[in-house]
């Protein structure tokens, strides 16, 4: 069994045993202290196997996986977290105002609230980031016309199909 599919067990047992709480409690912990000595750092890029970057950040291969899991999408280059193993050689480079992002959008305040961020995003660029989630999350509606064609694809008009 991979690594991955170790972590999604190992949630999954959790929830069902009732200690999801518990455990997320510690992962969170473990997951901030990672943030803390990257941004502090201002490590852009980590090489390394599985394990030798797990220990970097006390945490076991397991546990990684779940923080790689959330970082992926803050990477130049999206890792397959399926194929890993604790041997397996990987890459992160990190895209900090990416990563800010994905942080705003997943609402994780205890990350993107860190005090590393003062050094390497300005007070402008986070705004920007924020505004620029604000906008992406803006939900439009476009209103039908009666003589607009149906978008059903029919190919008659609203008033004439769906819009009866």
């Amino acid at each position: 069994m991979g690594l991955y599919q170790e972590w999604t067990k190992k949630i999954e047992e959790h929830q069902s045993t009732g200690t999801y709480g518990d455990f997320f409690t510690n992962y969170l912990s473990s997951e901030q202290n990672a943030y803390e000595q990257i941004l502090e750092k201002e490590q852009r890029n980590l090489t390394g196997t599985v394990k030798e970057l797990a220990d970097s950040f006390s945490m076991d291969p397991v546990t990684f996986m779940g923080f790689l899991d959330g970082i992926n999408t803050s990477l130049s280059e999206e890792l397959n977290l399926e194929e890993l193993n604790e041997d397996s050689t990987i890459t992160l480079e990190i895209d900090y105002e990416k990563l800010y992002y994905n942080m705003l959008k997943a609402k994780a305040e205890w990350l993107y609230t860190l005090p590393q961020w003062d050094k390497l995003l300005s007070d402008e660029k986070r705004k920007e980031l924020r505004l620029k989630l604000h906008e992406d999350s803006r939900i439009t509606v476009e209103k039908i016309g009666r003589n607009d064609p149906c978008p059903c694809g029919s190919g008659k008009k609203y008033k004439k199909c769906c819009g009866r």
